[in-house]
């Protein structure tokens, strides 16, 4: 084989190590910081508003507050591209009470109340208002995450019948051994910037199981290829390094003009305070790089090191 090509699997130790201690580090944080779940799954109430003009959020923030005392609220403040008029930019205003700290109909009246007599030159005008039974909140959690299950199942199983040929099962295992690395990089961005988990973290994870499968299929597929191509006497090892070598300027490119989309879009939420993209946007853009980088560094050399180690106990059988 002449091929100039990089010892993939000599480095898998580094690459391997790397991965682990980014999620002992996200676990750490994990165990400092807490996450928290967002109302969609924990249950809990939520207000939005629409106002115009700048005006003081720790002050907003203290007059909520006081009509609502012993509630755990959130608050998020975001620009409305719509409401722009002579009184000045728009914005959403959108408070939370989650768990079991809902409030009724008239203690949202009461908030209302007090922004307009506080800020009778701001148009405050309610423009959405839910309320989600905890039950309710994490029975919708369960079914979201048997949805990921499923998808996470149906792929390997995709990718045992596809790659029979070089061992379709440990192929599929290892795959989802990467699946399930990107999984917890895109939960350590949630707990590390502080984001609740709603359905944005399901639409991400869900994304890059597919994203992160066509990366590790690319590199089955030019593994089997080469493996056709150079013969059962060729070592293994020789074939993967090859193959990485062969398709690694692919995936890494294909990752890169990702990233630029997704990270246009963060660009532009963050400059418009869009807070409901770029929980997606921003854990997207690490789950992309995840991928790539599962894909091969994680994936593959683990499937190689599957076979050498079923090569192994085949030549002790002997």
């Amino acid at each position: 084989m002449s091929d100039k090509k990089f010892d993939f699997y000599g480095k898998r130790k580094v690459f391997f190590g790397i991965s682990i201690a980014i999620i002992v580090i996200g676990i750490i944080c994990n165990i400092i910081f807490g996450v928290t779940l967002d109302i969609q799954f924990s249950g809990g109430s939520m207000i939005s508003y629409t106002y115009n003009g700048t005006l003081d959020e720790n002050e907003l923030k203290d007059l909520v507050q006081e009509k609502t005392p012993g509630n755990q609220v959130t608050f998020s403040i975001s620009k409305n591209l719509a409401g722009n008029n002579e009184v000045g930019e728009g914005y959403y205003l959108t408070i939370q009470f989650s768990g079991k700290n809902a409030i009724d109909a008239e203690v949202q009246s009461e908030i209302s109340t007090a922004l307009e007599e506080k800020y009778p030159d701001n148009n405050f005008e309610v423009s959405e208002f839910s309320s989600v039974d905890p039950t309710m909140g994490t029975k919708f959690f369960v079914k979201c995450l048997v949805a990921v299950a499923i998808a996470s199942v149906l792929m390997v199983i995709y990718v045992t019948f596809r790659f029979k040929k070089i061992g379709g099962m440990s192929a599929g295992m290892m795959g989802l051994v990467a699946l399930f690395h990107d999984m917890v990089i895109v939960y350590i961005v949630f707990v590390l910037f502080r984001m609740p988990i709603d359905s944005n973290f399901i639409a991400v994870i869900l994304m890059i199981l597919g994203y992160s499968l066509n990366d590790t299929i690319v590199i089955y597929d030019r593994i089997r290829e080469n493996k056709a191509k150079l013969g059962p006497k060729a070592e293994l090892v020789d074939v993967y390094n090859l193959s990485m070598t062969q398709c690694i300027r692919r995936t890494v490119f294909t990752s890169i003009t990702t990233l630029v989309a997704i990270g246009s879009v963060y660009a532009v939420c963050l400059v418009y305070n869009i807070t409901s993209i770029q929980s997606f946007a921003l854990p997207m853009m690490f789950g992309v790089i995840s991928g790539c980088y599962s894909s091969i560094c994680i994936a593959s050399p683990l499937w190689v090191v599957w076979q050498q180690h079923k090569k192994a106990k085949e030549t002790e059988k002997k």
